[in-house]
């Protein structure tokens, strides 16, 4: 196994750790604060983040890491956007799903090098299930069960938009989107809560497309997503195909995803130059 394998393999050992921790929360009662309007967290993500923080400085000293529960500002944020290797890490991606106890959440822990999305960590807690890739020339994912058992990813191979399936948010159907579906001839949509579990669904080929307009989606929502789907065959760009920049400025994804099997990839950029633009 080479060292990348290696890397791979601790970083699904420091993520299911976590994944251990938000269950424990999740077998509990537990309060869910808010951090500001629509912005939910519990003592899970607070947990889970602490863990893979602690976990990940152990295992790579000296290496920046950007955590959505313990976010430096200024001087050190900039700093730690400009390094070569960033670890991007959502501890609970989908908060509002896990209070809402539909089992919809995902741990991710994402790295980035030079500004793009490298590899990626997806653990489905109430699964087991955790999905992994690297991308780049060779790149590869797997899904690993909770018994350890792993199985390489594959995207599906539709590449016709009108035969498509859209995973779209649980909460919301994003009323911008109307005229952009309607162009595609897209009506099968499917309701999801997390980019994570969104994307992961991707990347197991059980749906085509993800299309997200920006709002308040952060780094760490996309980067582990990211690699994980790049891995699998996808494509991931921004509304207007452009790949994401993980180097910042800011950790906001201003300018939406569209995420896809690859097939897709054109036809809705395309498309979302011209209803979006």
């Amino acid at each position: 196994m080479d060292q990348n394998d290696r890397e791979l393999d601790e970083i699904v050992r420091i993520a299911r750790a976590a994944a251990a921790i938000v269950m424990d929360v999740y077998a509990t009662p537990f309060a869910v604060e808010m951090k500001g309007p629509g912005d939910p967290v519990t003592r899970a993500d607070r947990e889970a983040n602490a863990l893979i923080c602690s976990a990940l400085e152990a295992a790579f000293p000296g290496e920046a890491i950007l955590a959505e529960e313990s976010v430096p500002t200024g001087d050190e944020l900039a700093s730690r956007l400009g390094k070569e290797r960033v670890f991007f890490v959502d501890p609970l991606d989908g908060t509002r799903e896990f209070a809402d106890r539909n089992g919809e959440f995902a741990v991710m822990i994402g790295l980035a090098v030079r500004g793009r999305a490298a590899l990626g960590v997806v653990v489905m807690p109430t699964t087991g299930e955790a999905l992994a890739g690297r991308a780049g020339e060779g790149g590869a994912a797997f899904l690993e069960a909770r018994d350890g058992s792993r199985r390489p990813l594959r995207v599906s191979a539709v590449s016709a938009p009108a035969d498509a399936t859209l995973v779209v948010s649980r909460s919301h159907r994003p009323k911008e989107l109307e005229p952009l579906l309607a162009r595609l001839g897209i009506s099968k949509i499917v309701p999801c809560g997390s980019v994570g579990v969104k994307i992961a669904r991707i990347a197991t080929g059980e749906v085509d497309l993800y299309v997200h307009g920006g709002g308040g989606a952060k780094l760490w929502d996309s980067c582990a997503p990211e690699a994980v789907l790049l891995g699998a065959g996808g494509s991931f760009t921004d509304l207007s195909g452009a790949p994401i920049d993980y180097k910042g400025p800011g950790l906001k994804l201003g300018r939406g995803i569209i995420a896809s099997n690859g097939a897709l990839q054109a036809a809705v950029v395309a498309a979302a130059r011209s209803e979006l633009g």
